[in-house]
């Protein structure tokens, strides 16, 4: 059970950073780590954990927690998704000319 909300967690995780900043970071891309962490989510459901298959994908788990998830928090914004205010422009907010 925890195989599964470890790998989830991972997974969830993944899904909300932005794209951008997996290049950044030099971490692969996003498609590869969802992906995998899927994979291994699913495995983790589906086989008992003293099979070989679930520690291979707790293996990708654990590399994604303690190598990627860091390497992309560092980033400005944490490389999470925001949503900038509806006058924003390409270079910031804009301030009517002020």
């Amino acid at each position: 059970m925890a195989l599964i909300v470890f790998s989830g967690f991972a997974l969830l995780d993944a899904a909300v950073r932005r794209e951008d900043a997996y290049r950044a970071a030099d971490k692969k891309t996003k498609p590869f780590w969802l992906i995998i962490l899927g994979i291994a989510f699913v495995v983790n459901l589906l086989f008992p954990i003293l099979s070989f298959l679930p520690i291979i994908g707790l293996i990708a788990t654990i590399v994604y927690m303690v190598d990627v998830r860091p390497a992309i928090r560092a980033l400005p914004g944490g490389g999470r998704s925001q949503r900038g205010s509806s006058s924003d422009g390409p270079y910031g907010p804009w301030n009517g000319g002020r």
